[in-house]
């Protein structure tokens, strides 16, 4: 899987407002390149059931709009989801806000409760067999259902979107792909390569020309953007 090079075919959404009322999202989408067949052989999709179906620029104004001021959470969605999402809108180039938004993965808190997959975990939170796995439909009201019951569940666990922000281990990424962290210190280090564990500032002071390589380097634009904020931060400071 690649942040920078994989495209969204099929996306379900569920919205729940602060009443706990519900909005659901469904698209379809034609990703402009060919469907590999390992993936149509795991997700059952392939290139002529997207044949006419509009792009991810077709529907992206409307699935911000519809996710404006929305917190997230997903299936191991930290990870890839999330990130692959805000790269489809900046290739859009729709500057999708995630500084104030808040990413729950409840895999994670399934892993650290009861670590197995959504299979399992659908079955051993709602007892139910998990029809048509892989489907982005199926999926999305499976961990939808498996977050509820985790809920009831764990008295231990902290019911507030920042408590839960924070065991889905978002908390120390900088950017998106985790290429980026915050060290204890609270300092940006670089999380890959010949720089794993030191800082940005110290590696582009010592080594400026790093940068311009992760800016021709497959990274997503996402980590591009972060790094450019970093690298603008240092030069306004002098």
């Amino acid at each position: 899987m690649s942040v920078s090079t994989d495209r969204i075919i099929d996306i379900f959404l569920i919205k729940i407002n602060p009443d706990g009322s519900e909005e659901t999202l469904h698209h379809l989408l034609n990703p402009g390149m060919p469907i590999p067949e390992q993936s149509s052989a795991i997700h059952h999709i392939f290139d002529k059931d997207v044949e006419g179906k509009p792009s991810f620029k077709d529907v992206a104004h409307d699935l911000n709009r519809f996710l404006d001021g929305c917190d997230f959470a997903g299936f191991s969605s930290n990870r890839f989801d999330f990130p692959l999402l805000v790269e489809e809108f900046y290739r859009c180039e729709i500057d999708f806000e995630i500084d104030t938004r808040k990413f729950i993965d409840v895999q994670r808190i399934f892993h650290i409760m009861e670590p197995r997959n959504l299979a399992a975990a659908y079955k051993f939170y709602c007892d139910c067999e998990l029809e048509n796995a892989h489907s982005a439909e199926a999926d999305t009201k499976a961990t939808y259902e498996v977050f509820k019951a985790q809920l009831d569940k764990y008295e231990q666990l902290e019911k507030s979107i920042e408590g839960l922000h924070k065991i889905s281990g978002q908390g120390n990424l900088v950017d998106l792909a985790g290429r980026i962290v915050m060290n204890e210190k609270g300092q940006e280090v670089f999380n890959f390569g010949k720089h794993k564990g030191k800082t940005v500032d110290e590696i582009f002071t010592r080594e400026p020309v790093y940068y311009d390589w992760i800016m021709k380097g497959d990274f997503p634009l996402q980590t591009k953007r972060v790094v450019t904020k970093l690298r603008l931060r240092r030069f306004n400071k002098k």
